[in-house]
């Protein structure tokens, strides 16, 4: 420790530490899963005792906060906590610090990993790191966290909980293909929508181009009449069964289908209707939190954003009071551009940081596209959005790539949401930003 400049208060008299004066008491945190290193600093380069690590339990968090209001007494001032930003595994120190009322202070891991780097020597230890974090909390100022209401902190894990879901999705849609292929490939294009409820249903029955011929026109469609379809008319399923039976005559497949690809493809069926069905119920529950807030309809109002895009930015954004500036709202989505400058060299192509979060960032580039995109039918080849899309020909007709000229767009659709978010205004077609 002595090799950092620090020096170690293990063994000092109390009143010694009592009498010092301007002390700003400071713990360090490094976590891990479900447990974590500590080392408490009396003020800067003065450690208070030794490290310590502790579990994330209720026993050892009172035993923690036992161990702080020692520090408060011996000091005389309340001790902060600072430590880095993992995913969850942090949240019950957090939970158990707001309790508590402790002045909290959660560090990007980009913060956090520089600070690392700062000693010449390559040493990785949790112990060093707890130092490394309580060395940086005197170097830097940094705003306290606040604890964001809990309205948007639902909306944001519902949110997040969608997208993962639809990835899954996506990719057993792109599994069930494959199988397909190799039992029924004509069957594509009997339904309008291959992923339909009636669709998926009818091939988890009848899923080989034998079985279909076997079951014969009225049996498949007294099966869409009774047990799949609603609302649909008897002529329909007949229509749909004759198309049922053209396909499985036209399949390459008709005898040896593999039974391991026909259980394949069952059971990716059976995952598929699982899938929309949970996906189906995040969606009622993502639009009942969303109605709830004002500021959701304020971003529908927006030519090209939808529900989904809309309550994927307001879960993203959390309170707009965070930003007092379009510009960190900017930064926060990762679009605002780097800067690379050196001696005589100035870079004249700079990329955007993306040190923001990626999902607003996404929801933002989704809105674009559907607002620049052309109307279908249009005579006039007008846009959704239509002062986006003028917007988007200026610097289309500047020479830029389209991506470039997306992400000006962005930036564009970033600072019109401050300044609806903050005057609480719908948008209109004249709405100027700051």
């Amino acid at each position: 420790m002595r090799s950092y400049g620090i020096q170690v208060l293990k063994g000092l008299p109390v009143k010694e530490v009592r009498g010092r004066k301007n002390v700003n008491p400071v713990v360090g945190i490094d976590v891990a899963k479900g447990e974590s290193q500590a080392q408490i600093f009396l003020d800067r380069n003065k450690l208070y005792g030794k490290g310590f690590r502790f579990s994330h339990t209720i026993t050892d968090l009172e035993w923690l906060h036992g161990r702080l209001k020692e520090v408060e007494k011996d000091s005389g001032c309340r001790p902060a906590i600072i430590l880095e930003a993992t995913g969850h595994y942090h949240l019950p120190i957090v939970e158990w610090a707001e309790e508590k009322n402790y002045d909290l202070y959660i560090l990007n891991p980009l913060l956090a990993q520089r600070a690392k780097k700062t000693h010449l020597r390559k040493v990785k230890t949790d112990k060093l790191d707890a130092v490394h974090l309580g060395e940086l909390y005197y170097k830097e100022e940094f705003e306290p966290y606040q604890k964001q209401e809990t309205h948007w902190l639902h909306l944001r894990h519902l949110t997040r909980q969608h997208e993962a879901m639809t990835d899954m999705y996506v990719q057993t849609k792109l599994q069930f293909r494959a199988v397909l292929d190799q039992v029924f490939p004509t069957y594509e294009g009997v339904f309008g929508d291959l992923y339909s409820t009636v669709s998926l249903g009818v091939l988890e029955m009848y899923s080989t181009p034998g079985a279909v011929k076997t079951a014969g026109v009225d049996k498949l469609a007294e099966c869409m009449n009774t047990k799949l379809v609603r609302g649909r008319s008897p002529k329909w399923a007949k229509e749909k069964a004759i198309d049922m039976m053209a396909a499985a005559e036209k399949s390459p497949f008709q005898e040896g289908v593999h039974e391991s690809y026909v259980l394949s493809l069952r059971m990716f069926i059976t995952l598929l209707l699982q899938y929309q069905e949970h996906l189906s119920k995040l969606e009622k529950q993502i639009d009942a939190l969303a109605e709830e807030k004002k500021e959701y309809d304020l971003l529908r109002s927006i030519p090209g954003v939808g529900n989904k895009i809309a309550a994927t930015i307001l879960a993203e954004i959390g309170e707009i009071e965070r930003f007092d500036h379009a510009k960190k709202l900017v930064a926060f989505a990762g679009v605002d551009p780097s800067v690379t400058s050196s001696g005589k060299f100035t870079a004249s192509t700079n990329r955007i940081t993306k040190r923001g979060s990626k999902r607003l960032r996404r929801a933002l580039y989704q809105a674009v596209q559907c607002g620049v995109r052309r109307r279908k039918g249009c005579l006039l080849q007008s846009s959704v959005n239509q002062r986006l899309r003028e917007y988007y020909d200026v610097k289309k007709g500047e020479g830029k790539p389209h991506k470039q000229v997306v992400i000006a767009c962005v930036n564009k659709l970033i600072r019109w949401i401050y300044c609806i978010l903050t005057r609480s205004e719908p948008y209109k077609a004249d709405f100027q930003s700051a």
